[in-house]
């Protein structure tokens, strides 16, 4: 059932998501300064194109530092990436077929705010 999700989901939502977070991971990388957003971004990307079968937790070596990170991350990409995730969901929850594709979209919202120290784990 995963893969199912998963293939409605790149082709409905996930990869403009997918694209959103390269763009955004690229620029970071450019930066010089922000290559560990940069970094956070294609983990995320990944994560963003292929969700079912797979969750986020949060780490938990990370400390202040995570929380000084996101909230600088927050200002840089974090809210409209968070955005595009509640409009998405918003327009797939329209369908029936869309509610599971929208509802994850919600659960991507607090990982896009706050992506430093956290990892992607099988579900």
């Amino acid at each position: 059932m995963n893969t199912v999700l998963n293939i409605i989901w790149v082709v409905l939502a996930g990869i403009w998501l997918w694209i959103s977070y390269v763009l955004v991971g690229i620029v970071m990388c450019v930066l010089i300064v922000t290559i560990p957003w940069g970094i956070a971004a294609f983990r995320i990307a990944g994560y963003a194109i292929w969700p079912f079968g797979r969750r986020v937790v949060q780490k938990p070596t990370s400390g202040a530092w995570s929380f000084i990170g996101n909230v600088i991350w927050v200002i840089l990409a974090g809210w409209w990436l968070a955005l595009e995730h509640i409009l998405t969901g918003v327009l797939l929850c329209i369908t029936i077929i869309g509610i599971p594709l929208g509802i994850a979209n919600f659960k991507l919202v607090p990982v896009s705010l706050a992506p430093l120290g956290k990892e992607i784990v099988a579900a």
